[in-house]
């Protein structure tokens, strides 16, 4: 089975002009189409997510009128802006929703489902999205608009901009893509209001992103990012965003979004694979954004120097929200709106030097997670996940059940290049159930093709094995499919095990169940409310990659071998040298040495 979101690498899409033309001159013909009599552009088939989206075919045609002057669509233009002052601004209380600050305020907002009462929780965010689609209607259409219907366009969104800041709670969801969002639109408001009015909203936006948003940023990896549905990162909605804070930098031009968005970038960068495959975030652990993250990917991948654009998108919403027939929707159109103005062209080499989180050469990725602990390896075109045992999760040598990989102390780092190797070594002091400290090298090479893992731990008790990996998707031309195999091979036995017992606790990368599926069957939340990574680390065991030790090693070591990316027979030899350990394989000699004045490891490494 083929993974459902994750799909192309988004900088494969075209963005000439001329290719964003063909996609506005498309959506102009499914309008025109579709326009009713009352004046709506909604798809027919629209429910959730409704009250933003016939203004967001609004800001498209707008748009294409500036760049065509086709004559069909000023009436077009004229007609929906009536239709959504009449028909999609609300002022009665929502029944049932349950983050209001002022009751019967009057203020305008904008509606999730327009049934009274059916769903209210998503009214914060609507109202968001109905105020960027607002703004650039106002901004675009500025001669199909008299001035009486300009202003009282501009008065609602000054009234939207009201019920989010005061008569409601600021970012309800602890969504940071939400609370940028809004932010974004008091910016892009500002533009447009006159004097005190215009500064008011500036310096009120300027001062919830601070307050509310910086100062409740989350550290993961390294960096403080805007915190997503109770995260730090999400997978879909982290590139999300990145493009608001792209365009709040775009439109405001403070310099602490875009410091803030090369943050976010940077460490976006280490953690996406070479492929473009990620995984992991508090709401979804793999539904991939599309045209919503290409500006944000495109403009700050430019100014950090990286190939961000490898991001795998779902390509299916490669240019537009779409429903299920194909057709066009409106929902976040004011982003294709901001791809298309903005003329930053996509960064296509991956950054030079060495990032903490990261090892990265030709084909061949490791991402890995806070404690340093790989949590996406990719070689030969596939992905192997952390695997499960004992409910411990990760990559590591295990003995008498218990995983050792979380550290006890500081994690040291030391990387490594040669003319054509990359390598980290990555040493780690874990205590096991035995309280006794041992010290956990781990060491990664790649040659851009295949990648050499290599562990070493002090002599451990009974019959360890190294935790390897749990292989879970490979790539298949553009698209990423499950798979319950990879090309590794350990200098040691190399065993692939699939759990004994079943149910939601045990995964089987054998079964048609992607890890988020699993996840949110274990997560304490409903899909799409709950945290699927809460909810995988409940699992007890997964397939997985188990790799018997190097035989003739050193008597005070254990030392493990794996390759990843091809099955040809693996050699490995380890030796000391006074106190170093040496590690020959037919391709490199490495030395791991004892740990300089300053405690960090020393490694030195020779092409064989």
């Amino acid at each position: 089975m083929y993974l459902p979101h994750q799909r192309g690498p988004l900088h494969d899409l075209a963005d000439t002009p001329q290719a964003y033309d063909a996609v506005l001159a498309d959506v102009t013909e499914q309008a025109l189409a579709r326009l009713t009599p009352h004046g709506s552009l909604e798809h027919p088939d629209c429910v959730d997510d409704i009250g933003d989206t016939s203004l967001g075919i609004t800001s498209l045609l707008a748009l294409a009128w500036e760049r065509s002057r086709d004559p069909r669509l000023p009436e077009a233009v004229r007609r929906s802006v009536d239709f959504h002052l009449r028909e999609r601004v609300y002022r009665d209380d929502n029944p049932g929703y349950p983050n209001l600050r002022v009751r019967d305020s009057g203020l305008p907002y904008a509606r999730y489902t327009l049934a009274p009462g059916a769903h209210p929780i998503g009214d914060w965010p609507s109202t968001v999205w109905a105020l960027l689609q607002l703004v650039n209607v106002t901004e675009t259409a500025t001669d199909l608009l008299d001035d009486a219907l300009r202003h009282e366009l501009l008065q609602v969104g000054h009234g939207y901009w009201r019920w989010l800041t005061e008569a409601t709670f600021f970012n309800p969801q602890e969504a940071g893509n939400q609370a940028l969002g809004c932010v974004v639109g008091g910016l892009m408001l500002a533009r447009q209001l006159h004097g005190p009015q215009g500064e008011s909203v500036r310096a009120r936006a300027m001062s919830l992103y601070e307050e509310e948003i910086r100062a409740h940023r989350v550290r993961d990896r390294g960096a403080l990012l805007p915190p997503e549905h109770g995260g730090a990162y999400d997978n879909n909605y982290g590139p999300i965003s990145l493009s608001f804070l792209a365009q709040a930098h775009r439109v405001s031009g403070e310099d602490v979004f875009a410091r803030d968005g090369d943050a976010l970038a940077r460490y976006i960068d280490a953690r996406l694979t070479n492929g473009g495959f990620d995984n992991g975030g508090p709401r979804y652990s793999e539904q991939h954004s599309g045209f919503e993250s290409v500006l944000g990917l495109r403009y700050f991948g430019h100014r950090i120097g990286s190939d961000l654009g490898r991001y795998r998108g779902d390509t299916r919403w490669g240019r537009h929200a779409v429903k299920a027939d194909g057709g066009v929707d409106g929902h976040f159109a004011w982003m294709l709106v901001w791809q298309i103005q903005d003329t930053t062209r996509w960064h296509r080499t991956p950054a030079g030097g060495p990032a903490r989180h990261q090892l990265r050469a030709g084909t061949v990725s490791v991402a890995f997670d806070d404690r340093m602990t790989p949590s996406v390896t990719e070689a030969g075109g596939t992905y192997y996940l952390p695997a499960a045992v004992s409910r411990q999760h990760g990559y590591g040598p295990v003995t008498d059940g218990f995983l050792l990989c979380r550290p006890m102390g500081e994690v040291r780092v030391r990387d490594l290049r040669t003319a054509t190797l990359t390598a980290k070594l990555v040493t780690k002091p874990v205590v096991g159930r035995d309280h006794v400290l041992r010290y956990v090298r781990s060491l990664y090479v790649t040659d851009g093709t295949l990648l050499w893992t290599t562990v070493a731990v002090e002599r451990l008790a009974g019959t360890p094995y190294l935790l390897a990996g749990l292989p879970y998707a490979e790539d298949d031309g553009d698209r990423v499919r499950r798979t319950a195999r990879g090309d590794a091979v350990s200098a040691g036995t190399l065993r692939l095990t699939h759990p004994a017992a079943e149910g939601a606790e045990h995964f089987d990368a054998r079964a048609e169940l992607t890890q988020q599926q699993a996840a949110f069957a274990l997560a304490a939340d409903p899909r799409g409310y709950g945290d699927p990574d809460e909810g995988w680390r409940h699992l007890v065991s997964s397939t997985a990659l188990e790799a018997g030790p190097v035989p003739d090693a050193p008597d005070d070591l254990h030392v493990f071998a794996v390759r990843y990316g091809s099955p040809d027979p693996l050699t490995v030899s380890v030796t000391r040298d006074g106190t170093d350990v040496v590690i020959r394989t037919a391709r490199f000699t490495a030395v791991l040495g004892d740990d300089d004045a300053h405690g960090e490891p020393e490694l030195t490494l020779r092409e064989t």
